[in-house]
């Protein structure tokens, strides 16, 4: 009975399964250069006069100036006059080697120089952690080594 009993129980149990078994590994460097870049904001042109006992000869305005007269001789007076030339427009913009070499700059302008490689470097090995070397300024590396081993998920 016994010996049935133990034959019966082989049947029943269920095997060990190992799962899934992986192995990955996962190595990067990626390098970057800023770029040069111009950002600038073109202003219009603006004109205006204001007083007080002032009479009006010639009226000026963007870029000329007015002929104003005094009214009443010998009284007090104001006066004010303000021109401001508008940007004139431009419409290329050269670039060459990531720089620019003359930049069309308005009114209101940001610059950022483009950034220098000098010894910028990475590299990977098929033994060994990635490696990075710095640059010149404006520049990025990162390196990366990823790695899993999983028996049992």
């Amino acid at each position: 009975m016994k010996k049935l009993l133990l034959a019966f129980s082989l049947f029943l149990t269920t095997p060990a399964f190992a799962g899934e078994i992986t192995h990955k590994i996962v190595d990067s460097v990626q390098l970057g250069v800023q770029g040069a870049a111009v950002q600038s904001t073109r202003l219009g042109g603006e004109y205006s006069v204001s007083g007080s006992n002032i009479n009006v000869t010639t009226l000026g305005g963007v870029g000329t100036a007015g002929s104003y007269g005094i009214n009443t001789n010998g009284a007090t007076f104001t006066f004010s006059e303000t021109s401001f030339t508008a940007d004139t427009v431009v419409t290329t913009q050269t670039a060459a080697s990531g720089t620019i070499a003359t930049p069309n700059l308005y009114s209101d302008s940001t610059t950022q120089l483009g950034g220098s490689a000098g010894s910028l470097a990475g590299t990977l090995s098929a033994t060994g952690v990635p490696t990075v070397t710095a640059g010149g300024p404006g520049t990025t590396a990162t390196a990366q080594r990823t790695i899993e081993l999983s028996v049992f998920k």
